[in-house]
């Protein structure tokens, strides 16, 4: 079914209020703080703490924060119709640092924008369609609106999508995790590589992040380290050397 909820495109974003708690202060934040004379990219979502906005929307955006700020984004704001005590439970919980988590706590911005929805069927109340959108100078260039039908469609207002159209010929971003253990000197090197070549990762490890059980599972072997990329296996660290090389050669 095709959405029904109107693009707003080309429109200034609703100018409201934002009551803030910082420490032990209240303070207001208005739009005109955060979108006037500024690229700011917005995603907006059903609810704090709830699966796919903890699992996928705000960790991605999370992850490719640095991306964004190399497409001269200045900062990646998500909205949720919640209070500012549980946005800023919700940050601590998810670590999500490179964000900033505005709380539209009467959902005035999220009415502006028409995108308030029913889902008291869910005992919800008044929430937020999900949606993305950048914005210039308090202008709404793009808007990425997820389609209107049953459940919660998560489809088109990711990170990824956004990161697409702002740099549609820039070369995807990795996901590399390394898995190490304490007093590796081939781990030690594999990380080392990775951080020479620009190559931002996760390195989780043995005994603490996960067992042997699961590396064989995953990877099949019981030497560490073991690298993955995007899903697939790369292997030890000389194996990554190769893959780091033939890498580089393709870009020249």
């Amino acid at each position: 079914m095709e959405t029904k909820m109107e693009n707003r495109e080309g429109q200034k974003v609703p100018g409201v209020r934002f009551r803030v708690r910082k420490g032990d202060d209240w303070q207001d934040v208005t739009s005109d703080d955060i979108f006037a004379g500024r690229t700011v990219v917005v995603f907006s979502l059903p609810g704090a703490f709830t699966p796919t906005c903890s699992s996928s929307h705000v960790p991605r955006y999370n992850q490719l924060a640095d991306a964004f700020r190399a497409q001269g984004v200045d900062e990646i704001v998500c909205v949720s119709v919640n209070d500012t005590f549980v946005m800023n439970e919700w940050q601590e919980s998810q670590q999500a640092w490179n964000l900033t988590f505005l709380p539209d706590g009467n959902g005035e911005f999220t009415e502006g924008m028409g995108m308030l929805v029913e889902k008291d069927d869910l005992g919800f109340g008044r929430r937020s369609w999900r949606y993305s959108m950048l914005v210039r100078d308090g202008v709404i260039e793009k808007m990425f609106i997820e389609p209107e039908v049953e459940g919660d469609p998560f489809e088109v207002s990711d990170a990824d999508t956004m990161l697409g159209y702002l740099a549609p010929n820039a070369p995807g971003v990795l996901d590399v995790t390394v898995f190490t253990r304490n007093g590796c000197p081939h781990c030690t090197r594999a990380k080392q590589a990775l951080d020479a070549a620009g190559i931002t990762f996760d390195a989780p490890v043995l005994n603490r992040d996960f067992s042997d059980r699961t590396l064989r599972a995953v990877s099949g072997r019981t030497s560490l380290p073991q690298v993955f990329v995007n899903g697939e296996h790369v292997g030890s660290a000389d194996e990554l050397e190769v893959w780091l090389k033939a890498r580089t050669s393709e870009a020249a």
